[in-house]
């Protein structure tokens, strides 16, 4: 098992076995502040394995959001906002006194959070408090997709062609495919919801601030077309990146268990929340989703990795 050695711990990361992503990281308590070595070396797994496992840590509220705190700053969502922390956001489908606690349906089709927001999303970080259990099994799982070696896998004349086009992502698109195909009671975004988040462009092949690997920055839920291209070709040209990006080899499962706090890098992963239970089989995580204003910064990543 690989050891990153600290000063103060032995983090031993254990890669995910068939798979291109996701790893299993113990050795470190999360529930107490984390030293700049500690965090350089979950830094470097995120960047390496994408999708990170803490098992056996539930913890709070706050100390999910002193934790996430360290990537970057946290976004403030519209809906299932934990109360007293704007910033920690609740997913659940549990209902008391017919309301909903947290969102029922977060991440429910394949996406990836906040590339419509002109500051795009660097990780999320949820920690699991309750997961559906139906004769024996978890319920409830959420599936990965590797963009990052799904376009190191591109061929090169392709590459070459997206060098340097942009794309188009908005969030009501997402917002409508919930409402119109998942059967979401969501209500449609307000004038005001729209207003403060308008469609956003980012680079299709984006360059990943800890790897310096390419990564294939579209989704389907949020990426509307490619602005360097016709309408028909955009849409043609981007069901053929998601037909690569969602084949077998690049995907990973993770099934939760009480207690897992996961770790996703949104720069070079897709996700699905899968939405295989009853709305009496409870499924409650707490939330935070942590923004991209610093992951980019060269001085931001000189210092994080100094000490290795």
């Amino acid at each position: 098992m690989p050891e990153l050695i600290t000063s103060r711990s032995v983090i031993q990361v254990r890669p995910v076995a068939g798979t291109t992503i996701g790893a299993r990281v113990t050795g470190i308590d999360l529930a107490q502040p984390i030293g700049d070595e500690e965090f350089s070396a979950i830094l470097k797994a995120l960047g390496e394995h994408e999708v990170l496992c803490f098992p056996s840590q539930p913890i709070g509220p706050q100390a999910l959001r002193n934790f996430s705190m360290l990537f970057g700053a946290l976004q403030i969502t519209p809906i299932g906002q934990m109360p007293g922390l704007p910033d920690v956001s609740i997913l659940s489908n549990i209902m008391v006194n017919g309301l909903n606690v947290g969102i029922p349906d977060a991440g429910q089709s394949w996406h990836t959070d906040m590339t419509y927001n002109k500051v795009p999303g660097f990780v999320n970080i949820l920690v699991a408090q309750k997961v559906p259990m139906r004769n024996g099994k978890a319920l409830g799982a959420t599936e990965f997709a590797n963009a990052q070696a799904a376009c190191a896998d591109l061929p090169k004349d392709l590459l070459a062609r997206l060098e340097g086009m942009t794309a188009t992502h908005n969030v009501n698109k997402f917002w409508e495919h919930m409402r119109r195909e998942k059967g979401s009671t969501r209500p449609p975004m307000t004038p005001e919801q729209r207003a403060k988040h308008p469609p956003s462009t980012h680079p299709v092949l984006l360059t990943h601030p800890i790897t310096g690997r390419k990564v294939l920055y579209v989704n389907p839920g949020f990426t509307e077309r490619i602005e360097q291209l016709s309408a028909d070709e955009s849409e043609r040209m981007l069901q053929q990146l998601y037909d690569h990006v969602l084949q077998p080899k690049y995907r990973y499962v993770h099934e939760w268990t009480v207690g897992d706090v996961l770790l996703w890098d949104h720069l070079g992963t897709w996700h699905n929340a899968i939405d295989d239970y009853a709305p009496h089989e409870h499924r409650l995580m707490i939330r935070c989703q942590v923004m991209a204003d610093r992951i980019f910064d060269p001085e931001f990543i000189r210092a994080t990795f100094a000490s290795k």
